[in-house]
């Protein structure tokens, strides 16, 4: 008997039919989305670390407008499938295409506050509208 962990086998066109058919939308939606990290040439938000410089990709999650020591600043959630990770814009009350559901690329040095990956004032790349 193999004691090779089950990842390590083949799998055949009918166990990953079988697979996707029982998986929720959700892990669907996050197995696309850690693909398309790798496709892109981008770290996987799970796999950054703090004072890192990466270059990420994943949907927006979330936007909003939270202001930072009297200062406006435009907040959303980047989920790439892996994890998830705060992009803020300081100073800027919104950036035109920045909203919920959209795709892009964003690159700088991740930090870590109360916890969670943050990445301020990024450069970013929207990606396409209609990619499927």
């Amino acid at each position: 008997m193999s004691s090779a962990p089950r990842s390590d086998k083949p799998v055949g066109r009918f166990r990953r039919m079988f697979d996707r058919l029982s998986s929720s939308q959700e892990d669907l939606e996050s197995e696309e989305l850690r693909e398309d990290a790798d496709t892109a040439g981008c770290t996987r938000i799970g796999d950054c670390q703090d004072r890192q410089v990466v270059s990420v990709t994943g949907t927006l999650r979330t936007v909003t407008l939270r202001p930072r020591a009297g200062v406006p600043a435009l907040e959303a959630e980047l989920f790439d499938g892996s994890a998830a990770l705060d992009v803020v814009w300081l100073g800027r009350r919104s950036i035109v295409g920045i909203e919920p559901g959209r795709k892009l690329i964003a690159s700088g040095r991740i930090s870590m506050s109360h916890g969670r990956r943050v990445l301020f004032n990024p450069k970013y790349e929207l990606r396409p509208l209609g990619r499927e």
